[in-house]
């Protein structure tokens, strides 16, 4: 059991910065992917980016070389920096920790933060 919880959602104005952070409790985070998805109003849910329990990234191509995603598993915590911020990025934006292992699929939320991107 995985319990996620988001930090440092806000506003900020366009070109500006934030970083977010996802904590997670238990002892197997660093098995686990870890994800940041975002719904903005009136859209679906879209991936932003994902590192693995090996270090490896992906961005969605509306954020790629803007944000950046990084994990510390001494601390259980990922974390989004989001650089050169556009009015499309605002979002509630949410952490997502995912495994398989022996066929058994986990998937934990958190409970999102709200990113607002205005000048």
């Amino acid at each position: 059991q995985v319990q996620l919880v988001e930090s440092g959602g806000g506003l900020v104005q366009p070109g500006g910065s934030l970083r977010l952070s996802c904590a997670a409790s238990g002892s197997t985070f660093s098995s686990y992917d870890m994800r940041w998805y975002r719904r903005a109003p009136g859209k679906q849910r879209e991936l932003v980016a994902a590192i693995t329990s090996g270090d490896s990234t992906n961005y969605s191509d509306t954020v790629k070389g803007r944000f950046t995603i990084v994990r510390d598993n001494a601390k259980n915590t990922v974390y989004l920096q989001m650089n050169s911020l556009k009015p499309e990025d605002t979002a509630v934006y949410f952490c997502n920790a995912h495994r398989v292992r022996n066929g058994i699929v986990r998937d934990y939320w958190g409970q999102g933060t709200q990113v607002t991107v205005s000048s």
